[in-house]
């Protein structure tokens, strides 16, 4: 069983993306950590320095590679948060394993993504704004994953409770 994790940019994907793989005994993946050792730079400076276009064929190169299993298999995937709109990558995740969505309120991304400036696609002082043009962006891409699961209130044991069941199908 292979659990893929995909939403927007805070709203739980690694930590929940942790808990869940520990409670099913599966092997954790981040796939942004996949592609700065696949690039040899952070994601801030692919974008910064190769652009966004760059950084997304890296992205599904890496992709491609975990779905040939080249990551090994049972494992929890904590994509990054634009990876699924490309209609190829979600069809390749969905391959390898359950697509779950993690969404929150435009207010609890904007708490739990704070001020740190390793967002590329949030820049200082008009964060809020292009977090809701990409949400808007986003969200076809996003209400097409097969289980989607807000992460706003709760606490990250919470959601993996819901998406445990839900993926088990209970």
């Amino acid at each position: 069983m292979n659990i893929v994790l995909a939403g927007f940019m805070g709203t739980g994907k690694t930590t929940v993306g942790r808990l869940l793989a520990r409670r099913l005994g599966l092997r954790f993946v981040d796939m942004d950590e996949l592609i700065e050792n696949e690039a040899g730079m952070s994601i801030s400076d692919i974008f910064r320095e190769e652009g966004e276009a760059r950084f997304r064929a890296i992205e599904s190169g890496v992709i491609k590679r975990l779905v040939s299993g080249d990551f090994g298999k049972a494992i929890v995937l904590s994509t990054g948060g634009g990876a699924v709109v490309d209609p190829a990558n979600r069809a390749l995740f969905r391959s390898f394993g359950t697509l779950v969505c993690l969404t929150a309120s435009v207010d609890e991304i904007m708490k739990r993504v704070g001020d740190r400036d390793d967002r590329p696609l949030l820049p200082a002082g008009e964060r809020r704004e292009a977090a809701l043009k990409l949400l808007r962006e986003r969200e076809p891409a996003y209400r097409d994953c097969d289980i989607e699961v807000d992460t706003t209130a709760g606490s990250a044991e919470d959601v993996v409770d819901v998406i445990e069941r839900r993926v088990r199908g209970a």
